[in-house]
């Protein structure tokens, strides 16, 4: 039996890639991912074989995957962030009953939320969700009637794929819901190319943040009644001051 290693990369460079992630990369015969994805580690492998596929046929980079697995040669289906948030582990385990001779491994690794999240301080320290806004999987209705869960709940909230040139009004819409029950001031922030080349930040408010020109490579977060800004950090109050 062949072995399919589905493997977060965290942002992409090596500080963020985990041990584990490294050590399979380096035994795998062949790696497989997203173009942009697999483009940050060509240089550092040369002697790999490389499969790639362009964004929106996941579907066929799966199968791929899988035909080289069994025809013998060790995979490594890399994704940034975590292979099981918003990643491939699920399509590959959901194809994994028509090729019965592959092992599928799920190697964890950094998603942004964690990532961008030290680079703005602290801001996830009490219950967070995650909520992506691109609406090509989730239908807009579904992902509005999220947004207004976690604003009822007073959760902070994570968004990844915030906007886009094909969805250039999503994060403005996004911030309107939240703020029929989060007030304008509630403390957010963005971070863009996380650990990468480039990267930016910064800290402002969710009415401020329903202006911003961000992009697919920003991560956003949206605070919640007890996150504050300290000396120019993001931080949610975990509430040990108040315990004692």
């Amino acid at each position: 039996m062949s072995t399919l290693y589905v493997t977060g990369i965290g942002p992409g460079s090596d500080a963020f890639l985990t041990n584990e992630a490294r050590t399979v990369i380096e035994q795998a015969d062949v790696i497989c991912g997203y173009t942009l994805y697999v483009d940050l580690l060509r240089s550092r492998y040369p002697d790999k074989e490389f499969i790639t596929t362009p964004m929106r046929q996941e579907i066929e980079r799966c199968r791929m995957a899988m035909e080289a697995a069994s025809s013998g040669r060790t995979v490594a289906m890399v994704c940034s962030g975590d292979a099981g948030i918003y990643g491939m582990a699920g399509p590959l385990l959901e194809m994994n009953g028509r090729y019965p001779d592959v092992d599928i491994q799920i190697v964890p690794g950094i998603t942004a939320a964690v990532s961008g999240a030290a680079v703005l301080g602290a801001p996830l320290m009490n219950d967070f969700c995650v909520i992506s806004l691109s609406d090509l999987l989730t239908p807009w209705p579904v992902i509005e009637k999220r947004l207004r869960a976690a604003a009822a709940g007073d959760f902070c909230v994570c968004i990844y794929n915030p906007m886009s040139k094909k969805r250039p009004n999503h994060l403005a819409k996004a911030c309107a819901i939240l703020m029929e029950t989060k007030p304008a001031d509630t403390v957010c922030g963005w971070v863009r190319n996380i650990g990468r080349e480039g990267q930016e930040s910064e800290i402002l408010t969710l009415g401020e943040l329903a202006d911003a020109q961000l992009d697919m490579f920003t991560t956003v977060f949206v605070g919640c009644s007890e996150t504050r800004v300290l000396n120019g950090r993001m931080v949610t109050e975990r509430g040990y001051e108040v315990r004692k």
